[in-house]
């Protein structure tokens, strides 16, 4: 088969029918459903407009003169053994033939379907095959987009590591496999996951995003799983949770660790049954959701610490995608600031025509202990205080860039001491150290939790302490 530097139109379906009464009624009936439709009155005919027309799907009679079908389907096989990533083969038989039809399957037909059409069968086998190929194309496109310009989705990156990392996500997408997401925060696990939703058949669906360590505890279960009208004191209604608004789309649970293990018991239930109950509810409902989880703790440590099942860990891990910190793969950096760049004028409606070597200078000097987080928010930063027309430069970056703190111990002042005196309480002491780290990590609650050495449900929940503590009228 021809080599086509094009891409096939999902659209385009070819029917191929030596039947003059049944091809005109096949062809009258596809276009009624808005496809584009060419005819052909055997294989032979069928094979040239394939290579002339490049179809999406083919629906074709299994027995014709000249060629039949199956010849057809056999042609495709030997001359193009990539097909099935291009075209679907649906293939038209009487009663009398159904074991050739699925004979016809083991060389790569997409379906087979009964004479006299059942129309109402074959717009929807017409329907799954165009999601189908649309996906695929989406696929192909992002494969020849990495290519050429090292972008994969809103991804970015050329070096080694972003490089296997884009292989792992175009190979993994197209499935329903569980993945789970690790690395540390702001390295853009929550991005993989909507990469790996866009490249999916799921992707006309919701993507819906869950914080497990935003929520509070006694809310989280009702969250994810929802709950019936009086199922508890304030359940004033019904409520749909997480997983049904996804329905048909993905599911991300981020920061994975930090659910409780009570729930966690009752995820890998709805996980491993694909049922779940509403809390309140008698019946059980079907859910169909592709769930992806993420946590930027070490998974291993987590199960340790009796943080998190290891029954769950090991059902939700069918693949796992480690993110690298940015510091370890800086050579992507100059194509993220770029992107990033795009990414700013189009939400700040700017024209800010480029980045100096002055700026490039300056970050790829920088270890970027919040990732590309900490990138984007400093282009955002930059992009706003540059004139419209001109560079990024060195002058746009924040006073004292690149002179930040050590990660591993907060400061309050230029000698890295928080100071604590006789007399102060641990309370107090403890406060003023998550105040000062906080400080540090310019109100950066995520990379405070990780200096802090504590989940960010715990910093969440002293913060929320310290408000209710604070006197009337204090600032």
């Amino acid at each position: 088969m021809a080599t086509r530097n094009d891409l096939p139109d999902t659209e385009k379906v070819l029917i191929v029918e030596d039947e003059p009464h049944a091809l005109m009624g096949l062809a009258e009936l596809i276009s009624g459903w808005g496809y584009k439709t060419e005819t052909a009155r055997d294989g032979i005919e069928g094979w040239e407009k394939i290579l002339a027309w490049n179809p999406a799907i083919v629906v074709t009679d299994l027995k014709m003169p000249r060629l039949d079908g199956l010849g057809l389907l056999r042609r495709l096989a030997e001359q193009a053994p990539n097909f099935k990533s291009s075209i679907a083969v649906v293939l038209l038989t009487a009663q009398g033939t159904i074991q050739v039809a699925v004979d016809a399957m083991k060389l790569g037909a997409y379906d087979f379907l009964l004479k006299p059409v059942d129309s109402t069968r074959l717009r929807n086998i017409l329907a799954n095959a165009t999601r189908q190929r649309q996906t695929e194309i989406e696929l192909e496109v992002a494969r020849r987009r990495l290519r050429d310009t090292g972008v994969l989705g809103s991804m970015v990156g050329s070096s080694k590591a972003m490089r296997e990392i884009f292989g792992l996500i175009e190979q993994i997408a197209p499935s329903n496999v569980s993945v789970l997401i690790t690395g540390e925060s702001g390295t853009g696990k929550e991005l993989v996951a909507r990469t790996l939703h866009d490249l999916s058949p799921r992707k006309p669906r919701p993507f819906v995003p869950v914080n497990c360590a935003a929520i509070p505890e006694t809310l989280i279960e009702s969250e994810i799983f929802g709950h019936e009208k009086g199922s508890f004191t304030g359940a004033v209604e019904r409520r749909v949770g997480c997983f049904e608004l996804a329905a048909g789309g993905t599911l991300l649970l981020d920061e994975l660790a930090e659910m409780p293990i009570g729930t966690q018991a009752k995820l890998l239930r709805v996980l491993e049954e694909r049922k779940l109950r509403r809390l309140g509810a008698r019946n059980e409902i079907d859910v169909d959701v592709r769930v992806l989880a993420a946590t930027n703790r070490n998974p291993e440590d987590a199960i340790a610490q009796s943080q998190l099942r290891s029954d769950l860990y090991y059902r939700l891990n069918v693949f796992h995608i480690q993110m690298p910190p940015l510091r370890t793969h800086l050579e992507d950096l100059p194509a993220m600031v770029e992107a990033m760049l795009t990414e700013m004028n189009a939400k700040h409606n700017r024209t800010v025509s480029g980045v100096a070597p002055s700026f490039l200078d300056r970050v790829m000097a920088y270890n970027w202990p919040g990732n590309a987080r900490e990138l984007r928010n400093t282009v955002e930063r930059a992009v706003i205080l540059c004139q419209d027309g001109m560079p990024l430069d060195a002058g746009h970056l924040m006073a004292g860039f690149g002179k930040s703190q050590s990660a591993s111990a907060p400061v309050s002042d230029d000698s890295g001491i928080v100071p604590v005196r006789v007399g102060n309480t641990v309370d107090e002491a403890e406060r003023m150290l998550i105040v000062r780290t906080l400080e540090a990590t310019g109100q950066n609650k995520t990379r405070a939790a990780e200096i802090l050495g504590v989940s960010l449900k715990t910093l969440h929940n002293k913060l929320k302490e310290y408000n209710q503590n604070r006197e009337p009228g204090a600032a």
